[in-house]
């Protein structure tokens, strides 16, 4: 792919995927292993897109949020969700000031730039939701008055698949609002023993510094939407859905463990990030590979298993490998 229009973009996408290697070095020297952690944190980044993390507990999921939120010059909240946690505590609340008998504002915590929602599954349904809300529409309403939230804003959650005492799950709806689902593994021998030479003792070495500012993330965000894509691809992107939906009509004999395809977020989000991993390689267009990569991610949470599925312990990665071998690659 050397046509004209990939040119131009092509030079400015490998200039700013040296800051985005910056950044991932950063990280490297905080957190080991999580490539892929890491790289999909910063793809959806720059797709203005916000991110739900599931692992088991210790795997640096929240240690890797945080570091991100450190290479940037920007604002972070962490934010423990709790059974007890109110929307208010979220969003804000009108105070009232005795000496000018008012009703004002004080704002919460989620006005910031990039939140952690750590283990947002442990609380109730009312807090899920405002957070949601602000997640979509980029704004909150308190009292009567409507105030937009900062830019970048970013919602990183985390959840735990183990343990389900004591948690609300997020219903599909809720998870479709999340550009990205994120599986995190354990690390491999090798990583697990630089982690113990790193961070067993009392005071391991944490800092990171900043190596953009909210003005580099916004001009990467312009720089997506220049990638260059292929008539082909999008159509391959929008075959990849509908295969999750009608696998019969591709040859494919999943239907009975596929209650609901993927939604038609699914494709916006999917050709978004495939952009954006264009970018993050340093290419100013997208190619086939990217689709395929980052397919996993954008697929994994929006489409719903079957009962049958559940009962033959079918899981979602399984149906999408099915529908990548299945679907031709331009």
């Amino acid at each position: 792919m050397e046509q004209g229009p990939e040119r131009a973009p092509n030079v400015l996408a490998e200039r700013k995927s040296e800051l985005l290697m910056a950044a991932r070095a950063a990280i490297t020297t905080v957190v080991v292993g999580q490539e892929r952690l890491v790289e999909r944190l910063l793809i959806a980044l720059l797709c203005n897109g916000h991110v739900l993390i599931e692992g088991v507990p210790g795997l640096a999921k929240t240690l890797t949020v945080t570091t991100l939120a450190r290479t940037i010059h920007a604002g972070f909240q962490r934010i423990q969700f709790t059974p007890d946690l109110l929307p208010a505590d979220l969003t804000g609340t009108l105070v009232f000031y005795q000496k000018t008998g008012e009703f004002l504002p004080k704002k919460g915590p989620i006005f910031t730039n990039i939140v952690l929602a750590d283990e947002i599954n442990r609380a109730p349904a009312k807090v899920q939701s405002a957070l949601l809300e602000a997640m979509q529409e980029r704004q909150v309403t308190i009292g009567d008055a409507t105030y937009p939230l900062d830019d970048p804003f970013m919602v990183l959650a985390t959840q735990n698949p183990i343990e389900q005492e004591g948690t609300y799950p997020l219903p599909e709806a809720q998870t479709d609002r999340f550009m990205l689902k994120l599986a995190v593994t354990y690390p491999s021998k090798e990583e697990e023993l630089e982690i113990l030479r790193r961070m067993a003792r009392n005071r391991p070495a944490l800092s990171v510094a900043p190596v953009m500012s909210g003005t580099d993330v916004r001009d990467m965000r312009d720089l997506v939407d220049t990638i260059y894509m292929d008539p082909k691809i999008e159509e391959y992107i929008v075959s990849l859905v509908d295969a999750s939906r009608n696998p019969k009509a591709w040859g494919l004999d999943i239907g009975r463990f596929i209650q609901y395809g993927a939604s038609p977020r699914a494709t916006i989000f999917l050709a978004l990030t495939a952009r954006a991993h264009a970018l993050f390689h340093g290419r100013g267009y997208v190619t086939p590979a990217d689709v395929k990569s980052l397919a996993p991610e954008v697929l994994r949470h929006r489409i719903i298993l079957s009962y049958e599925a559940e009962a033959e312990g079918v899981t979602p990665e399984q149906m999408i490998d099915r529908i990548l071998d299945g679907v031709k690659v331009p």
